[in-house]
């Protein structure tokens, strides 16, 4: 552990950004292609749902932005009641026009899951967003030492709570225009054996977008946060976690409109320039890219 802090002590604040970069620009903080008071990216009318939305990336990122964006009407599940509660009365404050809904959750309890979307339907009628944001990242030991329980929540959250979701809002879609953002990790990618639940579970997350894509009607992204100061990020990688919850929060708003429809199915960072995206949409698509495919 000494040699590895050692070494991370050696590299720049933003080399893990730089390194996983697909633009030649890298944002750290919002700006002015993901900003959600633009009318470009207007959610007037739409009905967002966010899930692990009582704190963190869920509350400060995403809620706070998507309530910018103008949307009909948001709704914050997660399972901390008393979080929840505080985080519907802040959105509120900050968007007095937008409805808030907040039900308590548990993503891995199928009931607790249809539960949600019979609430849903009954106060709102439909769901036009789903962003997965309900996550965790446990079981951080060697393979040979590990809690099996501790390690498959990894599993449990991350994946299941993510098809649960998904399922429940797919019905209540019924064909009608829809985008899912799953808030996925570059950990995806990462060779790190003692983090290996939340590594795999987060690879999960990125090919499921990629079963997606012949659903009609449906935008479905793996979109990772950035290096943003959460309770997950242990606290040696604390100079690496710069990037604000306002930048995914304003990339998320981004995926949710027609601009980024050429994104279904695949994976991108918060940090990648979107503008440059929009300008590489052909290379992109024709190309296949930013997406898990051994088959060249």
């Amino acid at each position: 552990m000494t040699d590895l802090l050692e070494s991370l002590n050696q590299l720049p604040p933003d080399f893990f950004v730089r390194k996983e970069a697909f633009t030649k620009t890298v944002h750290r903080d919002q700006y002015d292609a993901t900003d959600p008071s633009s009318s470009a990216l207007s959610q007037a009318g739409k009905v967002i749902l966010i899930t692990g939305a009582s704190q963190g990336i869920g509350k400060e990122g995403l809620a706070k932005q998507f309530a910018r964006a103008g949307p009909r009407a948001i709704v914050l599940a997660a399972r901390n009641r008393p979080k929840l509660a505080v985080a519907a009365d802040e959105i509120r404050s900050l968007a007095p026009a937008v409805k808030v809904v907040s039900v308590p959750t548990d993503v891995t309890d199928e009931a607790s899951v249809r539960a949600l979307f019979d609430t849903v339907h009954a106060e709102l009628g439909h769901v036009d967003v789903l962003v997965n944001n309900a996550g965790v990242s446990l079981g951080h030991t060697t393979l040979e030492q590990m809690d099996l329980d501790e390690w498959w929540r990894n599993f449990d959250v991350n994946v299941k709570g993510t098809l649960l979701t998904i399922k429940y809002f797919l019905r209540l879609l019924a064909g009608n225009p829809g985008t899912i953002v799953n808030i996925s990790s570059s950990a995806a990618w990462n060779e790190d054996h003692l983090s290996a639940g939340y590594c795999i579970s987060k690879l999960a997350v990125v090919q499921l977008c990629k079963q997606m894509v012949e659903i009609p009607n449906l935008v479905t992204v793996a979109l990772h946060p950035g290096m943003v100061m959460t309770d997950i990020v242990p606290e040696f990688m604390s100079r690496f976690a710069r990037d604000t919850p306002e930048l995914v929060g304003g990339t998320a708003v981004w995926l949710a409109t027609d601009r980024a429809r050429f994104m279904d199915g695949r994976y991108m960072s918060a940090n990648w320039c979107v503008e440059e995206l929009m300008a590489r949409e052909k290379e992109i698509v024709a190309g296949n890219l930013c997406k898990v495919d051994m088959s060249h």
